[in-house]
């Protein structure tokens, strides 16, 4: 029933027929090793150059992505605080006959400082802006981490109320 050869591994105890083919992958034990098995079209250093490249496009993509919103964000913030500055400014008169001209001034001094920030948001690039975030980090890291902290306290307050709003929608 079995062959009695002797170079087969332990537990086997016949040659399958066609087995003996691949002989060419094999080493004197019948054991496939690493070194034997064929890398696929142009070796391994292909694929790990396929992969590489592969990351680079995902994150040149993504780059360009991010710079398109960061650009469509910069254009709503100028438009927002172009908005700001002229009901500012249209309260000016307003506050000139309940409050008197000191109060006025101070209106319009704020509505000129809102359209000159709203002016320097529009003319920037993302590229510009990304640089100028990094130097204000740079020289103020605590004015920095606070306001990171104050943004994240209002987004969280924000996504809670939301998430708050939709239980009481569903009850």
């Amino acid at each position: 029933m079995g062959d009695d050869r002797t170079d087969l591994p332990e537990g086997t105890d016949t040659v399958i027929d066609g087995a003996a083919e691949t002989a060419d992958l094999a080493t004197e034990n019948n054991v496939v090793t690493d070194s034997k098995v064929p890398v696929p079209r142009g070796g391994s250093t292909d694929l790990r150059q396929r992969i590489r490249d592969g990351g680079e496009k995902l994150s040149s993509e993504a780059t360009d992505r991010a710079r398109g919103i960061v650009s469509q964000g910069l254009e709503r913030s100028a438009e927002a605080l172009s908005n700001v500055s002229k009901l500012v400014g249209d309260t000016a008169a307003g506050l000139d006959e309940r409050l008197g001209q000191e109060y006025g001034d101070y209106a319009r001094k704020a509505a000129s400082a809102i359209e000159n920030t709203a002016n320097d948001i529009a003319s920037k690039s993302p590229d510009e802006l990304i640089e100028d975030t990094r130097n204000f980090v740079r020289n103020s890291p605590g004015l920095a981490v606070a306001g990171a902290a104050i943004v994240g306290f209002v987004v969280a307050r924000l996504i809670k109320s939301g998430l708050n709003r939709d239980e009481d929608d569903e009850r």
